[in-house]
């Protein structure tokens, strides 16, 4: 048994491609046809940038107050002839940040020594 049913091109399938309508003025390739940056309503800007910024920064907040808040029993910190107590969760905190500084002075300081290199080679 096999199917007469004629086809059309409203019942174009899957099967190829489909010719152009020749009657069409908007050519492929056409400024009318090509995306451009303002025609994108939900493109990246620096205000879409900032704004996902300050919701992971918001996230980052409640999860730090719930961490102060479980790690409240006092812990005894000795440190270079220092000695006294603090919370748990204060003493981490603090550890972190000295942590990050330290990372962000190195790495920092690599960044200036490498732009002075590329400097310097520019110039010779």
């Amino acid at each position: 048994m096999s199917d007469n049913t004629p086809t059309t091109p409203d019942s174009a399938t899957a099967a190829g491609p489909t010719t152009p309508d020749p009657t069409s003025t908007v050519t492929p390739g056409s400024p009318s046809t090509r995306p451009t940056s303002g025609d994108n309503p939900l493109r990246g800007s620096r205000t879409s940038g900032l704004w996902a910024a300050v919701v992971a920064l918001g996230i980052l907040l409640v999860l730090l107050i719930i961490f102060i808040a479980q790690n409240t029993q006092t812990v005894q910190v000795t440190f270079l002839g220092w000695d006294g107590s603090a919370p748990l969760s204060v003493t981490l905190l603090i550890a972190t940040a000295a942590g990050l500084f330290l990372a962000t002075a190195a790495g920092s300081l690599r960044i200036l020594q490498l732009r002075r290199r590329v400097k310097r080679d520019k110039k010779a």
